[in-house]
């Protein structure tokens, strides 16, 4: 005979409920103010900035155009449906219909991998001499700018 020991999951909720304390409004203001958001549009101009120099770099590097082309177009496998997703959950109705901006936000992610796939299976037609390895570099390099993006994100403010 197995022995189950007598506890139940909702105590477990119970207790962590009571270590949660919801912030007041002038918490919250607080909170915003010293942590400053980042701004999608600029995570996108920095992609497109670094994605330039790595197809620039590809074109120099190999001293084939279609290697800098196939960067390229790597890159904007990532900028133009990432530019789709900032517009769409930046946009009027998801500010001002309450519950639209969660939903809106899986729409728009939906969105942005359904056209990152299209592009990608467009490619060996739209890009002449395509190289898949230049083509993935500027893709990969692409995406990771988010990351270093974070790193240079306005620093937080210290409290009084």
């Amino acid at each position: 005979m197995k022995m189950v020991p007598d506890f139940d999951v909702r105590d477990e909720d119970k207790v962590e409920d009571a270590d949660f304390k919801p912030l007041t409004a002038a918490e919250a203001q607080l909170w915003r103010q010293r942590n400053p958001p980042l701004s999608l549009w600029w995570v996108l101009l920095g992609q497109a900035l670094v994605g330039s120099v790595v197809a620039l770099a590809a074109w120099l590097l190999t001293g084939k155009a279609a290697n800098g082309w196939s960067a390229a177009y790597g890159v904007l496998s990532v900028v133009v449906p990432a530019a789709l997703f900032a517009q769409g959950v930046t946009g009027r109705l998801a500010r001002t219909v309450p519950g639209a901006a969660m939903v809106g936000f899986f729409v728009w992610e939906l969105v942005k991998i359904a056209v990152t796939v299209a592009m990608l299976f467009a490619a060996p037609r739209l890009v002449s001499g395509l190289n898949w390895l230049a083509l993935l570099a500027g893709f990969v390099v692409t995406m990771k700018v988010v990351w270093v993006a974070l790193l240079f994100r306005p620093k937080r403010q210290r409290t009084a």
